[in-house]
């Protein structure tokens, strides 16, 4: 078993998205090839309805698949297509907008004025960008928990984890998305598969992640005796892995709580504009001139 390297370790810099919403963003609207398949990450909380009422009002998205995860407060949405509901804490939603759709997304606090929940965007493969949209609306006590003799907890979205599998079926790149809590001092190796991309998104409690041994690097000693180098991570503390086909990770005296997300590359070109994701100017350029011509909608 090798030990994936940390890439980087970034904190989830402030944004202002929707109408206002104030939220930390883990990556996103740059360098795509060391997240591929996935395009951005964003965790919106607050306990100040200010920060986050105003929402997500009706915009456009084509070509890409949207994961919405929410763990306190609600998020009611709408699209042009008629569909509507709720996103209760514990709930997923996994669209694909495909050819495209209209959305918004409004969140509101709980009887507290808390809301708390992380949106991922994943890229669609060039043979899949003008799909029929779907969603895959996951209620809390539909996501499988599986709890390890150490007391380390995964809740398991999509993909397989520990012999469990996540209920988010059909999706294109593959991902595993998986919501992990560490006990207080625990140490754990986490299989992630070598061909595939991986980042962690702490945001409860503190650890580090250990890293392969580096010659120019300064090192720690780890508790099997050998060389490592250790990152601390913290609330709201993205990592970045490099190749590799397990991750080792140890919570400090709080433990940790953090995702694990990992996805196959699709390595395609990538023409960005918004939420719009296609894979050429000109496929870019279309889309524009739909969304202004009143076309944009291809599938009703």
């Amino acid at each position: 078993m090798s030990i994936r390297p940390v890439k980087q370790l970034v904190q989830a810099t402030p944004a202002i998205e929707g109408a206002g919403v104030k939220l930390k963003r883990g990556f996103g609207f740059g360098k795509t090839s060391d997240f591929d398949p996935f395009l951005l990450f964003d965790d919106f909380r607050g306990d100040q309805p200010s920060d986050y009422v105003a929402g997500f009002p009706w915009h456009p998205h084509r070509g890409i698949e949207t994961i919405t995860y929410v763990l306190a407060g609600t998020v009611e949405h709408g699209d042009s297509l008629g569909n509507r509901g709720n996103l209760g804490a514990g709930d997923v939603q996994w669209m694909t907008a495909g050819s495209g759709i209209m959305h918004q997304e409004m969140p509101k606090g709980d009887p507290q004025g808390r809301m708390h929940g992380f949106q991922l965007w994943a890229n669609l493969p060039a043979a899949l960008k003008m799909t029929t949209p779907r969603y895959q609306d996951i209620a809390a006590n539909d996501i499988p928990t599986v709890t390890d003799d150490d007391g380390t907890s995964a809740r398991v979205i999509c993909g397989e984890f520990w012999g469990q599998k996540g209920p988010v079926e059909g999706v294109a790149a593959d991902p595993r998305y998986v919501d992990i809590s560490v006990p207080p001092g625990v140490r754990r190796r986490i299989a992630v598969e070598v061909t595939r991309h991986a980042f962690a998104y702490v945001f409860a409690g503190s650890g580090t992640f250990r890293d392969a041994s580096a010659p120019r690097a300064v090192r720690t000693e780890a508790t099997d005796g050998s060389d490592a180098i250790t990152y601390d991570a913290t609330n709201h503390s993205l990592v970045l892995f490099d190749r590799g086909d397990e991750i080792v990770v140890q919570a400090g005296d709080e433990g940790m709580r953090f995702l694990l997300v990992s996805g196959r590359p699709l390595q395609e070109p990538v023409a960005w504009y918004g939420p719009i994701v296609m894979n050429t100017e000109e496929e870019l350029r279309q889309a524009v001139a739909e969304l202004r011509a009143g076309t944009f909608i291809h599938h009703r």
